[in-house]
Formats: C-alpha cells, sequence, structure tokens
C-alpha cells in the first residue's frame, strides 16, 4: 500500500494553471492529414533534377491519398503518416523543344519505413531511347532528390506538430507555448487545429482506432453535372432531402443531414476533384476524417474514385453504407444519374 502523499501519478493533479492533461500522461492528438497534403505537394511541385543528359521536373501531383497525426502520451511524442503519392513529370534534352512525359509513384511513404526505403516507381509514355535515359535519370538521381524532399517533410511535421504537445507542469524550467505555429497555409492549418488552438473547453485528442473506406462509382452523366451535386446547395438539399449549409470555397464550412455531418473544404478542382475534412456529430471531437473524390469523365460515364482515411473503427460500417445509401444511391435516384448517358 503506498504511503499518505504518495501513489500512481496519474491521479496527482498537478499545480497547472489550465489542469489539462496533468504528467502529459493522457494520449493527446492532432491530425495533421491537411496540412501534410499541402506541404508535399509544395515540396514535390517544380521539382528539377538535372544532369548532362537532360532535365526533368515534376509538373504535377495528382494525387496524396493518405493521413498523418501527431501524438503525445506520457510526455512522448509519436508521428503517424502514411501515403501513397502519384505525380506527373516532364523531361528533355538539348534545346528543350521535344518534352517527354511520364509519371511517378511513391506507395510507401510511412513511418514504418526510412526514408531512403521509401520506393519511387518511375514510367514514361515514349519508348524511344531518350526517354529511357530520361527515365532512368528520375528513377536514379531523381529518386534521391524525392527522397531527401519527402525527409524535409518528415521534418517539418516534427518540428510543426511538436509545438505545445507536451505541456510544462509547475517543476518544469520553461512553460508550454500557448499557441500552435502558424503553418504556411493559414487556412489549412485553422481546419485542422480547431480544437487544439480554440475551444480549450472541449475534450479533444481522444486516440481512437481508425480505417479506410475506398470505393468507386459510375454514374451516367457529365463530370461538370457530378460536381455541381457535391458543390450546388440546391443539388446537395434534393439528393439528402434536408437543410443544408454551404460555403464552397477553400476552407469553407458545411454541414448537411440535419448537422450530422459537418466539416471544411480543403481542395477544390472544379470538375475533377473534391478534398474535405469531414466528420459524424456523433465522433469524438474534433476527430475529422479526410474525404476525397476524384472525378473522371469518360467516353462511357463518369467515374467517382472515393477515399476516406481517418474512419473511426467502431463506426465502419454504418458510414460506409451510409455514403452507399445517403450519396449514391440518392444521387442517382435524384438527378438520374444511373440512366443512359445521352
Amino acid at each position: 500500500m503506498a504511503k499518505w502523499g504518495e501513489g500512481d501519478p496519474r491521479w496527482i493533479v498537478e499545480e497547472r494553471a489550465d489542469a489539462k492533461n496533468v504528467n502529459n500522461w493522457h494520449w493527446t492528438e492532432k491530425n495533421a492529414t491537411a496540412w501534410s497534403t499541402e506541404k508535399i505537394k509544395g515540396l514535390l511541385t517544380g521539382l528539377k533534377i538535372k544532369e548532362d543528359l537532360g532535365e526533368c521536373e515534376i509538373t504535377e501531383v495528382t494525387k496524396i491519398e493518405g493521413e498523418a497525426s501527431a501524438s503525445n502520451r506520457k510526455a512522448k511524442l509519436i508521428f503517424f503518416y502514411e501515403w501513397e503519392i502519384t505525380a506527373n513529370w516532364t523531361g528533355s534534352v538539348g534545346d528543350g523543344k521535344t518534352k517527354y512525359k511520364g509519371t511517378l509513384t511513391i506507395p510507401n511513404l510511412s513511418e514504418e519505413n526510412d526514408i531512403k526505403d521509401i520506393d519511387v516507381s518511375v514510367s514514361v509514355k515514349s519508348t524511344n531511347e531518350i526517354a529511357y535515359k530520361l527515365k532512368e535519370l528520375m528513377r536514379t538521381t531523381g529518386a534521391s532528390i524525392i527522397q531527401e524532399c519527402l525527409g524535409q517533410y518528415i521534418r517539418d511535421l516534427k518540428e510543426e506538430y511538436s509545438q505545445g504537445m507536451i505541456l510544462s507542469t509547475k517543476d518544469s524550467p520553461t512553460t508550454a507555448k500557448k499557441n500552435v505555429k502558424t503553418a504556411t497555409d493559414t487556412n489549412i492549418m485553422n481546419m485542422v487545429d480547431l480544437s487544439v488552438s480554440q475551444q480549450t473547453t472541449t475534450k479533444v485528442g481522444v486516440k481512437i482506432a481508425t480505417k479506410k473506406i475506398t470505393d468507386e462509382q459510375h454514374f451516367k452523366c457529365r463530370a461538370a453535372e457530378l460536381y455541381r451535386a457535391f458543390t450546388e446547395k440546391e443539388m446537395v438539399q434534393a439528393f439528402t432531402r434536408g437543410p443544408v449549409e454551404m460555403e464552397v470555397e477553400k476552407g469553407g464550412t458545411f454541414s448537411i443531414l440535419g448537422g450530422n455531418v459537418t466539416g471544411k473544404f480543403v481542395d477544390l478542382v472544379p470538375h475533377e476533384k473534391i478534398v474535405q475534412l469531414w466528420r459524424f456529430k456523433s465522433w469524438p471531437d474534433a476527430h475529422y476524417s479526410t474525404v476525397t473524390l476524384n472525378i473522371k469523365e469518360t467516353e462511357e460515364d463518369t467515374v467517382l474514385t472515393f477515399f476516406q482515411a481517418g474512419v473511426p473503427e467502431s463506426d465502419y460500417e454504418r458510414t460506409r453504407e451510409g455514403w452507399r445509401t445517403y450519396y449514391w444511391q440518392s444521387i442517382k435516384q435524384t438527378f438520374a444519374f444511373g440512366s443512359t448517358l445521352l
């Protein structure tokens, strides 16, 4: 039996002004998904690889799927990130008049892999000798430079999200910083850190097990029409059959299904892509999933590729079925997008 005044430190409340997460014992977590998406795009887009042979450049990051977070448990910082990245690149030799195009894929950017073990798969559309040499330039020198850039992302992630995670105690030589460092994109940071930086009276940062949802749906409509179904208030009200509040812009909020689903728009590419921070009202406070909708029109129909990261494991089935029933089926029935495309 412990003596008076001694015992499990989890039950000893220290003299803290904020009375929050004493002894840094409880798990606190910050969602770094939206910030990471913008950071990775910024690091890779426009990246150039030059050698005597020629020059290559990453022109566009076309897909970033995954999630990232920072956690504090017993005063120990834990960083989680898992990403799959696809990008387009171009290359040229000599006067640069002829451009060769290709793609690259990074399937395993994760805290489980050393930065030098990250795979960079490269392909090129042309089949001649110059195209092959440029592909090899991207596969060798380019891969090393890309790994260095992703290493910079990891360092920036740890610097950005370590601040304010470990709180000071009465005996600490310094006090904890009150504000999280401003990110390059302030709007994105405000999305991710809503409750961490502003809602001090709300219980946040509960560690929960999460899963991912992926789906592919085909709609008999134009890409522009499907995009409008997700971004025009009147169309969203029609297929959800209820009041809707929407600010369709980067950083804009939305509320649908009677306020049971809320979130923010992270990225909007007209007729092509929508990225949202998305949550059910019943989920733990400040926990958001990241929803990515990729829209591509084909000769036969319009294909919607759906990805949702960060879904609470306990709510996985309800969320997955909800998308099928209240989104995909309802959109097809309401707007006749399941009919033949004329």
